[in-house]
């Protein structure tokens, strides 16, 4: 069955039209769901994403124009778009909330040179920062995560996660009145 008749068979209602496109694209849709989604790619969601995306073809059949483009290319977009979107909602839940015992609590060595007034001097300082220079911090500096993974994460360039460590430590330095050479 080709593209034009796929089509023609979905906007019927055909339960077979359905299962071809099943069995045509959903390695594709799982594979771009993946792609998307990255090292956040759980089997449950990648499965939930390609369901999710053939239900919406089941749904609403006309939204597919076989005079604009193949239905392979739709469905791969719309699995694109589901997992990004599913990506930022993970990611937006992994956030750490901050408050002085996160800071405080994974310091190690720093911890114990450093007094009660300068953890909580940091802890405001890092609060003040806005988003998302807060949680790159926080990653960076609390989690220990790489630039690179944390760029896959915010779903932001390497380069501008770099540039914006610098930046947010200038911001710290100044904020809390350390010289250059000093814990940042």
């Amino acid at each position: 069955m080709n593209e034009k008749d796929l089509a023609a068979a979905l906007r019927q209602g055909s339960e077979t039209a359905v299962a071809l496109a099943m069995n045509r694209y959903a390695r594709l849709l799982w594979s771009t769901a993946a792609r998307a989604l990255g090292e956040l790619a759980a089997p449950e969601d990648l499965e939930e994403i390609v369901a999710d995306v053939f239900v919406y073809l089941w749904e609403n059949p006309e939204k597919f124009d076989p005079d604009r483009g193949k239905l392979k290319d739709w469905l791969a977009a719309a699995a694109r778009s589901r997992a990004v979107d599913r990506r930022r909602r993970l990611t937006a839940r992994a956030a750490l909330p901050l408050d002085e015992n996160t800071l405080a609590e994974d310091l190690g060595p720093l911890d114990q040179l450093l007094a009660s007034d300068t953890r909580r001097a940091l802890t405001e300082a890092v609060d003040a920062l806005e988003e998302p220079d807060r949680e790159i911090i926080i990653r960076r500096y609390y989690r220990d995560e790489k630039p690179r993974a944390i760029a896959r994460a915010l779903d932001l360039p390497v380069k501008q996660v770099e540039n914006r460590l610098y930046r947010a430590k200038a911001k710290l330095r100044a904020s809390l009145g350390t010289a250059k050479g000093d814990c940042l």
